[in-house]
């Protein structure tokens, strides 16, 4: 696919006219996809898929475009013309810019990542036998990805890694779900197998009556994926330059007011694992790590070319929606092993669905308990609970109310294959808070 993309960016550069500037982002797949049910084999089948995205610039303005990739190079390089002829007419009717980012050629980079997968022959007898006699949905994504940008000044980034997704569901004759998540690089048959029997664990414990769980303030246990959903509220209207400025931003009392987090609570944007290309749309290099939240401080925001135009500040090349794309949070010292019996009595939450910002500027998150949620008493799981839905702010469960943070960090890896599979994971631990509200 590298060739590909090299053949015909350096066949469409050549058709530009003098004060013209294109940048091409590639967007590829060689992915396994393989869809489960009732412990058996729905579907299954291979993915070999690649897209070109165009980003046109001429005075002072930019189109975009782009195209799905053949592999027949004149069939691939006429639509990449047309494409091109498009944007330059349509640049023609739009205003100036006066925030646009000019390409540069600042270096380019090649980086693959190799991995011990899960090989497309052996995926469906190394994942059924650990869920017989159980209900077992789900879809695996596995394989290839790249990912590849390149300007007409030189600049060219290459990104290649291999990876597996197993995104799943077990349910119970009541209907009952436990979801897991199982993923990486190197695929390890005994901890896969160690992982699902957690969830078959849990399983047992959901076919118990559900308890109904009055409104008010418990001490929660949250498990790392839920922490990672939290996390990801920090794309929307959070830890962006831009949303800060604007003032739409729940991290507006850190900055304002000089209000802190927990001294236990640090984020970082950290790219060493390898999930996503540290390389942007505009072909941008970002550094290995950004320290975003210190020990409670809010040391940096994610900060666009675009908006260090705009603001007059230094960009750290963030994406252009300056969303965090590798987001690490630190570990702490709780074991969870004792995890329950530092709950005592309150909820054990395995995950948390359907958030959205209640209050921006408070910085509260609302949403719904779903999936292995539990009643815990006398350090001890009793019972699911009844889906129940939160509205608390992050400056108290990731501030004050923080008891205790787990040792261990789970990656939680982007899940979504609409139009194809995403690169990026969240990698976090689980948390302890004294008090979480549920409200209805």
């Amino acid at each position: 696919m590298e060739k590909i993309f090299n053949s015909l960016g350096q066949s469409l550069f050549s058709e530009l006219n003098d004060g013209e500037d294109l940048i091409l982002s590639f967007y590829g797949e060689n992915s396994q996809f393989v869809r489960f049910n009732n412990a058996s084999v729905r579907q299954t089948g291979l993915v070999d898929d690649a897209d070109i995205g165009l980003k046109f610039i001429a005075n002072g303005r930019t189109c975009g475009g782009g195209f799905t990739v053949s592999g027949n190079f004149e069939t691939d390089l006429k639509r990449g013309r047309a494409e091109i002829d498009r944007m330059r007419s349509e640049s023609d009717q739009i205003p100036e810019d006066p925030f646009l980012v000019m390409p540069e050629n600042s270096g380019s980079s090649h980086e693959i990542k190799k991995a011990n997968g899960l090989a497309f022959n052996n995926a469906v007898d190394a994942i059924l036998p650990a869920v017989s006699g159980v209900d077992f949905v789900g879809i695996l994504a596995n394989g290839k990805m790249y990912r590849g940008s390149a300007n007409n000044l030189g600049q060219k980034h290459w990104f290649e890694t291999e990876s597996f997704c197993l995104d799943y569901s077990l349910v119970t004759p009541d209907h009952q779900m436990v979801k897991g998540c199982y993923a990486g690089s190197d695929w390890d048959q005994s901890d896969y197998e160690s992982y699902v029997k957690r969830s078959r664990e849990k399983l047992v414990l959901m076919e118990r009556k559900p308890l109904k769980i009055e409104t008010g303030e418990y001490r929660t246990w949250f498990e790392a994926a839920a922490v990672a959903d939290f996390l990801g509220m920090f794309s929307w209207n959070g830890i962006s330059e831009a949303s800060l400025r604007q003032g739409c931003s729940g991290f507006g009392r850190m900055r304002h007011d000089d209000v802190r987090l927990s001294t236990k609570f640090s984020v970082i944007e950290d790219f060493s694992p390898g999930f996503c290309p540290k390389f942007n749309s505009n072909g941008e290099v970002s550094p290995d790590s950004i320290s975003l939240i210190e020990n409670g401080s809010l040391k940096n925001t994610l900060v666009s070319s675009r908006s260090a135009k705009e603001y007059g500040v230094e960009s750290n090349f963030a994406e252009g929606g300056e969303h965090l794309r590798s987001p690490r949070m630190e570990p702490g010292s709780l074991n969870h092993n004792d995890v329950t019996k530092n709950i005592d009595k309150g909820l054990f939450l395995s995950n948390i669905h359907y958030l959205n910002w209640s209050d921006n500027a408070g910085g509260r998150i609302t949403g719904l308990t779903r999936y292995a949620c539990f009643w815990v008493e006398g350090g001890e799981i009793v019972a699911p609970i009844e889906t129940m839905r939160f509205d608390d702010s992050f400056y108290r469960f990731f501030g004050d109310e923080l008891v205790e943070v787990e040792d261990k960090l789970t990656v939680v890896p982007e899940v979504h294959t609409y139009g194809q599979r995403s690169l990026g994971a969240t990698t976090c631990p689980g948390i302890l808070v004294d008090s979480f509200a549920l409200t209805l």
